[in-house]
C-alpha cells in the first residue's frame, strides 16, 4: 500500500512538469509487466496498426518513429514515420536507428521472440485485448504514459457513450464471423471480435471454440448461423466468395462486413458502433436462396 501511494505521488509530481523531458516514469503493462519510461517518451515505435492510429488520434504523430508495414491509418503516418518490418517480423536495425525510448506492441499482434529481444534494449510496453473494457483501459494507459491523460480520458469517454446507445435484438442472432479462406477460419471465444459481435447484436455460434479456430464445411453446416460475416481483413473476402458460403449455408444471410471496425482496439472504435447500428437497422444482408 505504501508503495503505490508514494508511486501516485511521484506520478502526480511528474504529471506537474509537462516541460521537462526524460523524467523516469515506471509503469505496469496490461500483461503486469513493470516497464521504466522516460516521460513523456519523444521517440515512439509502434507495432500494432490500431494503436498507431490511437497514437496519432491522441495528437502525438510527430512522436511516432516508427510504424509497422500494416499501420495504414492515418495514411500520413506511412510518410512521416520510418516502416520497421511488419508485426511478426521486425526490422531491428531499422529500429535501432530510431532509438526509441518507448516501443508499444500487442501480446496477440506481435511475436514473443521478437518482443523479447526488443525487451533487452528498449522499454517496451504492451497490450493484451479481448473485451471493450481492457480497449479503454488500454486507451488510456497509453495516453497517461505520452502524457495526454485527458485527450485518453475523453476518447474513453466518448467510446463508452457511443457503445452504450446499441440496442442488441433479443435474442441475439446466430452468427458466424470468418477471418480467412483455405482453410476456413472464423473468430471464436476469447477474441475481441467475439466480444464485439455480442455488443452488435449477434451470438456466435463457434464460441464454444478457442481463438482462431478453422473450421470445416460440416462444422458451419452444424452450426447453422442465421448470418454468416465476412471480414474484409485479415483475408480479403469479396462478393465472389458469397455464394460458395450460401451453397454451404442455404438459408443464411450472408454479408461483407469492415473488419477494421470489428476488431480494432484503439480510436477507430469511435466509429464502431455507429456502424453496428446501420448493420441492423439497414439490415443490407443478402440471402440469394430467398
Amino acid at each position: 500500500m505504501r508503495d503505490r501511494v508514494l508511486c501516485k505521488l511521484r506520478l502526480t509530481f511528474y504529471m506537474r512538469l509537462p516541460n521537462y523531458s526524460g523524467l523516469p516514469l515506471t509503469i505496469t503493462d496490461q500483461l503486469g509487466r513493470r516497464v521504466a519510461v522516460p516521460f513523456p517518451p519523444q521517440r515512439i515505435v509502434s507495432l500494432v496498426p490500431s494503436q498507431t492510429e490511437l497514437l496519432f488520434d491522441l495528437g502525438l504523430g510527430n512522436r511516432v518513429a516508427g510504424i509497422t508495414k500494416f499501420c495504414i491509418h492515418p495514411p500520413e503516418a506511412r510518410q512521416t514515420a520510418t516502416i520497421i518490418g511488419g508485426t511478426k517480423n521486425f526490422d531491428f536495425d531499422k529500429i535501432k536507428a530510431l532509438k526509441p525510448d518507448l516501443i508499444i506492441g500487442n501480446k496477440e499482434e506481435n511475436y514473443q521472440a521478437g518482443i523479447e529481444e526488443l525487451t533487452a534494449h528498449y522499454p517496451v510496453w504492451l497490450s493484451d485485448i479481448s473485451t471493450l473494457p481492457q480497449a479503454l483501459d488500454m486507451i488510456k494507459r497509453v495516453a497517461f504514459i505520452a502524457g495526454e491523460k485527458e485527450r485518453g480520458e475523453d476518447m474513453a469517454t466518448e467510446i463508452t457513450a457511443s457503445f452504450a446507445s446499441l440496442t442488441a435484438p433479443q435474442p441475439l442472432i446466430p452468427a458466424a464471423y470468418f477471418i480467412w479462406r483455405k482453410p476456413y477460419m472464423v473468430a471464436a471465444s476469447s477474441t475481441f471480435i467475439n466480444d464485439m459481435l455480442s455488443r452488435a447484436g449477434f451470438r456466435n455460434v463457434f464460441a464454444g471454440l478457442g481463438r482462431y479456430p478453422e473450421i470445416t464445411s460440416e462444422q458451419l453446416r452444424a452450426a447453422a448461423p442465421e448470418r454468416i460475416l465476412l471480414s474484409s481483413e485479415p483475408y480479403p473476402f469479396g462478393e465472389k466468395h458469397v455464394a460458395e458460403l450460401q451453397e454451404i449455408c442455404p438459408a443464411a444471410k450472408i454479408q461483407l462486413v469492415d473488419g477494421e471496425l470489428f476488431s480494432w482496439y484503439g480510436s477507430r472504435l469511435r466509429l464502431s458502433a455507429a456502424y453496428f447500428n446501420r448493420l441492423l437497422r439497414d439490415n443490407p444482408l443478402r440471402n440469394t436462396a430467398a
